[in-house]
């Protein structure tokens, strides 16, 4: 990784060129937001992803120098194939752990009904194990398979996409996201105490709700996303390039004493809201 020395330039902090920098889910939504804030400035940026179609929308978006590799990410084997492949190409420096689906609505309609198909007793037991199959085992498998790579380049950085879902209750989302993010946010802490010897540094970034077509893209409905909207102090939800800075931040030299830590990036929405809703 870069070194910072004793320069507080911007330009040195934040700099993240000439990185080999690896995106799972990276083909849309947060993934492609990530990737997009590493590819503008200079990193070598592979993407890992289940659909080809859109990793190759992705890779012409981002410019001649993004790699596709259609991965899932739930799929061991092909985690090691692909993050063996861009060792081979460019070595591995940063990962975007970031493969994710939704969970569904919580047990309340945006006006505040409950809602008897979401009721906890009511959920179907294999949509957990989906959720926590792709949500904590993807992330798992996904830092399983390049922490070697990082071993070998002397250290590097895991950036996990976790949530604000990890630490506190919703009523919006579903329960089986909520656990899933929780279990997210321990494995962080977990590794990063762990690779911490390898020079290897382990972080989240949790955003809120953010505008992207994960759960069929409801939050890019005004009507659904007004609830959400209301409960932040600012009065929106995110968007990807909302992320960008936290992106930047931890895979950079500008964060080089950081590991285990969590950047939330909510509008204020753990905060509670400023009126009532």
């Amino acid at each position: 990784m870069n070194g910072t020395g004793s320069s507080a330039r911007i330009e040195t902090l934040f700099d993240v060129s000439g990185l080999s920098v690896v995106v799972t889910g990276g083909a849309s939504g947060i993934g492609l937001g990530f990737a997009r804030a590493m590819a503008e400035n200079g990193a070598q940026v592979t993407l890992f992803d289940i659909d080809r179609d859109a990793l190759d929308a992705a890779c012409t978006a981002l410019g001649p120098d993004a790699v596709g590799v259609e991965v899932d990410a739930t799929d061991a084997a092909a985690l090691d194939r692909g993050f063996a492949q861009v060792a081979e190409a460019r070595g591995v420096d940063v990962v975007f752990a970031n493969a994710g689906i939704s969970g569904g609505p919580g047990f309340v309609t945006p006006d505040g009904e409950r809602l008897g198909s979401r009721a906890f007793e009511a959920l179907d037991p294999a949509l957990l194990d989906r959720v926590l199959s792709v949500n904590i085992g993807a992330t798992f498998r996904t830092m399983q398979a390049a922490i070697p790579h990082l071993k070998a380049r002397g250290g590097g950085r895991i950036i996990v996409t976790s949530s604000i879902s990890a630490t506190h209750t919703e009523l919006l989302v579903g329960a089986p996201y909520v656990a899933s993010k929780g279990g997210v946010g321990m494995l962080v802490k977990q590794a990063a105490r762990e690779l911490a010897r390898y020079g290897i540094l382990v972080n989240a970034i949790s955003p809120g709700p953010v505008i992207t077509n994960i759960g069929g893209g409801r939050l890019q409905d005004d009507a659904s996303r007004a609830p959400f909207e209301r409960a932040a102090p600012l009065g929106r939800i995110a968007r990807p390039q909302d992320l960008y800075g936290a992106a930047l931040f931890l895979a950079s030299p500008a964060s080089s004493h950081v590991t285990g830590a969590e950047i939330i990036i909510d509008g204020g929405a753990c905060l509670g809201p400023d009126r009532p809703v």
